[in-house]
């Protein structure tokens, strides 16, 4: 941090807050909030003239609340800028009859309680989110007494208080009594591996914390006998296993099983641990001066002042374990789906020192390419504006996953402005379109409406048409073929770029030719590669479902799924699960629904040609006012 700050061509702006982020990769346009500091950060030497006679005391959330602070501080010696802090939630001088003591004492006036709030506007082309993790709290679960027993710490308290420049300075000693423990115990997963008692993933650390931080009581207290309870030991990584061996070596004993009752001696502070050793498959009791959780990773809370999140501005879609989702896991690892934005550290997953500093030399390789390029280049599978059909309804703007599309910037033009460097090409927009005004390159609606056509040409009653997403439930097939997984012939299948751009018109185009059975298939929600395109896949089908009952044709002849690349297995279940579905669909059945379509269809053509009529009458009839006026 120290040599970020001292770069020449990089700006920190700490204690800021991004608030708005527009524009496309390449030219970003980003409202950042700098919050008042209150001491102006070049005049400041931390002389802490004004820290001694503060009259504040709150807890030091550096040190983990085990030392205090003042009302204006520095927030940990390492911090850039190396000047002091006011923080205005907990200072008197806001309230100039109660204090104001920080003030007189400084010489060099660096103190103003009239600073206010600055919003920059940047323009920056690529945009890389670090914005780290959180530790899991053990408090709404305290199930090991972390709350009522002050000798239960966590791996982050442990910390500061083994650290020499920590609250007890580098002296290791219990909260309860200041005195050095000798029997210490870690309790692995804690609000890990548990998705009733935290998070249901490996926060992938927690182990190897663990191991380093025996080897230290090992290293600096010979005496100390540490003690871990664990479900298993993952020290994968290179030379992490001699690690976890030298700590055997060391006399560090490992009991497989999770403490399953934490008792407190009243008097001494004591704790007695009752656990199940898996191993030997007996109950054992373990007396110990002091117990460490070593809690796992979860995502961070962003923004909780009210604010857009981070993940709302720049519109990042999310796992299942609420991680941010790279574009793609192997091939893209460090982008984001919208392109110009990239990840690096534990946003995008819990990792360690080593593997946060890889990505983050990834994510800053990728940033300078494309700031290098001058030009970005993209693929030619973007949406088209047709102006003489758009009604400027704004029903694209709303559904476009990737803020591709935006008002109109200039004042006499009504129709919406198409970013092409920002549209990823999912479709969506194209099939929410109620007037036809989007076509799709390579993707356009006469080249789907055309396949269709052709698969349900001959023998349409052995067939069954489904649209597939180009990136998970297509490769789902192609996973499922170089498995040799074995699944009926009868599906055909039509791909598109994602299942947002199956519209409506193509559902009801395949019952019209014939179709006995069409299944739409896409991303789960978690993986969806536009981030959340497929929702408006459901909510479409959902709409389709509902007319079908109202028109008298089963609903089940419409199947939605949504397949992984990898669940090649799940393809060719379902693949074996709609063939025995279409063996229920008979000849009858779908000649009467040819024939519910026929009408309708051509009750919506009487409709349009009597609408027509009347906006023509009108227009004559405006035009013979006008020329009666003359």
């Amino acid at each position: 941090m120290m040599d970020a700050g001292r770069h020449p061509r990089i700006e920190l702006l700490v204690n800021s807050e991004v608030e708005d982020v527009t524009g496309f990769v390449g030219n970003y346009r980003a409202l950042v909030r700098r919050k008042a500091r209150y001491v102006d950060t070049d005049a400041c030497n931390s002389c802490a003239e004004c820290a001694e006679v503060c009259p504040v005391a709150m807890p030091d959330e550096y040190q983990q609340g085990f030392s205090s602070r003042k009302a204006i501080y520095l927030p940990f010696p390492q911090a850039v800028p190396a000047s002091y802090f006011l923080a205005a939630e907990n200072c008197l001088g806001f309230k100039p009859i109660a204090c104001g003591k920080c003030l007189e004492v400084c010489e060099k006036k660096c103190i103003d309680f009239d600073a206010r709030d600055e919003v920059l506007d940047l323009e920056v082309g690529t945009i890389v989110v670090a914005t780290g993790m959180e530790a899991y709290d053990p408090r709404p679960n305290d199930e090991y007494g972390y709350t009522r027993f002050p000798n239960v710490i966590t791996s982050m308290e442990f910390e500061r208080l083994i650290c020499a420049g920590g609250p007890t300075e580098g002296n290791f000693l219990r909260p309860s009594d200041r005195q050095l423990p000798s029997r210490i115990g870690f309790i692995q997963c804690v609000g890990s591996r548990s998705a009733s008692r935290g998070v249901p993933y490996c926060s992938n650390i927690c182990c190897m914390n663990t191991i380093k931080q025996c080897l230290l009581l090992a290293d600096h207290y010979p005496e100390s006998r540490s003690t871990v309870f664990y479900l298993d030991i993952r020290a994968f990584g290179k030379g992490f296993e001699d690690l976890y061996r030298r700590t055997r070596e060391e006399g560090v004993n490992y009991v497989r099983g999770l403490p399953g009752r934490i008792e407190e001696d009243p008097e001494t502070h004591d704790l007695t641990v009752h656990v199940e050793n898996t191993l030997s498959g007996t109950l054992e009791r373990y007396e110990l001066d002091m117990l460490v959780l070593a809690t796992g990773l979860v995502p961070r809370k962003h923004n909780g002042n009210g604010h857009r999140s981070i993940d709302e501005i720049l519109s990042l879609s999310h796992t299942s374990d609420g991680f941010v989702m790279e574009a793609h896991p192997k091939l893209q690892p460090v982008d984001a789906p919208s392109r110009g934005v990239y990840f690096a550290g534990c946003i995008e997953s819990p990792k360690d020192v080593k593997d946060s500093v890889t990505q983050a030399g990834a994510a800053a390789a990728r940033a300078g390419n494309v700031l290098s390029a001058g030009q970005v280049r993209i693929e030619a599978i973007t949406a088209q504006l047709l102006p003489d059909l758009c009604a400027q309804c704004k029903i694209c703007a709303q559904v476009c996953p990737f803020n591709a599309i935006v008002e109109a910037s200039k004042k006499d033009d009504l129709l919406p402005d198409f970013i092409e460097a920002a549209c990823a090409g999912c479709g969506t927009c194209a099939a929410e379109c109620p007037f036809d005004a989007i076509h799709m390159r390579h993707f356009a609606d006469e080249q789907i409406l055309a396949q269709i056509e052709a698969i349900l040409t001959d023998d349409p009653m052995q067939k069954i048409v489904a649209f597939a997403c180009n990136w998970c439930s297509y490769a789902g097939g192609d996973t499922a073929g170089i498995s040799r997984l074995q699944y009926p012939t009868s599906v055909r299948l039509i791909r598109t770029m994602c299942s947002g751009r199956v519209d409506q018109r193509f559902i009801w185009h395949a019952f019209r030719s014939g179709a006995p059975l069409v299944l739409v298939s896409g991303c789960h929600f978690s993986d969806c590669h536009y981030i959340d395109a497929v929702t408006w896949t459901q909510r479409r089908v959902e709409k389709v479902w509902t007319r079908m009952e109202k028109l008298g044709i089963r609903p089940e002849r419409l199947q939605l799924e949504w397949i992984s690349a990898a669940e090649g297995q799940k393809f060719a279940r379902v693949m074996r699960e709609l063939d025995r579905l279409l063996r229920q669909v008979t000849p009858d059945e779908v000649a009467e629904t040819r024939q519910i379509l026929q009408r309708e269809e051509a009750k919506e053509q009487k409709k349009k040609a009597a609408l027509a009529m009347t906006a023509a009458q009108t227009e004559a009839g405006e035009g013979a006012r006008v020329e009666g006026n003359a």
